[in-house]
């Protein structure tokens, strides 16, 4: 049978190029984003046509169990899941309201405990598989400006650590990627002077590019699972 592959936040930025990268490898995909049917739509039949694997798509909040829930109601296995969904707030923390707060929190930690649960459960019946969340830099650093974005990231490398130990003797590894500053639509509300000024201060000289994340996260699948409970920083030598 086919491998498969479970990505949150999969309509374009790292999410899609993730999901181009393992449908390249024949992994049957479940695909799920918040709001952009449309584009999950597209992105399905693109995959499904280039590379004869199955597609399934989920519309939702994946920061509600209820629908989490729904989505795995419909996986009988499940060898990878990659927590990628994610949203971002910039202000100060006086000006931070509590909706945003629990928005946030909701979307980029508690969704990686929803899914990391019920994936679990599937691994755990094959002693195999590969959970792999999408972190920052600013969870292990901070950023001024983005208190409620750190500690959801900070949140997400501490879950990653403590999940590797329990499910280690299972065979199931559990990593995490710190990404630094990559070229997505969550760093374009940069204009032009400040993204060339953030560009200034990274070694590699440019921003981060989704493929290079894809490309690590596969190979953090084909990793040894004795490769477990890191964080990887993928920055360009930035921090």
């Amino acid at each position: 049978m086919p491998k498969t592959a479970l990505i949150t936040g999969a309509s374009r930025g790292i999410g899609r190029a993730i999901a181009e990268a393992l449908g390249a490898l024949h992994y049957d995909l479940y695909l799920v984003c918040h709001t952009n049917a449309q584009l999950l739509a597209g992105l399905k039949e693109q995959l499904e046509q280039t590379y004869s694997i199955r597609c399934h798509c989920f519309t939702g909040d994946i920061g509600s169990y209820e629908f989490v829930k729904a989505v795995f109601d419909r996986i009988d296995t499940l060898d990878v899941l990659i927590n990628n969904a994610g949203i971002s707030h910039i202000g100060l923390l006086t000006e931070l309201s509590v909706d945003d707060w629990h928005r946030i929190i909701d979307t980029n930690l508690s969704s990686v405990f929803y899914t990391s649960k019920l994936a679990a459960s599937l691994m755990l019946q094959k002693h195999a598989g590969s959970i792999i969340s999408i972190s920052s830099v600013w969870g292990s650093i901070g950023a001024s400006m983005e208190v409620a974005y750190s500690a959801s990231k900070g949140g997400v490398n501490s879950f990653t650590r403590a999940l590797a130990k329990e499910l280690a003797p299972s065979g199931i590894s559990v990593n995490a990627i710190a990404c630094g500053v990559i070229d997505t639509d969550m760093n374009r509300c940069f204009d032009e002077d400040e993204r060339l000024q953030l560009i200034e201060e990274i070694p590699a000289c440019r921003m981060g590019e989704p493929g290079e994340v894809a490309r690590l996260v596969c190979q953090l699948i084909d990793a040894p699972s004795y490769l477990t409970g890191q964080i990887i920083t993928l920055d360009g030598g930035w921090q």
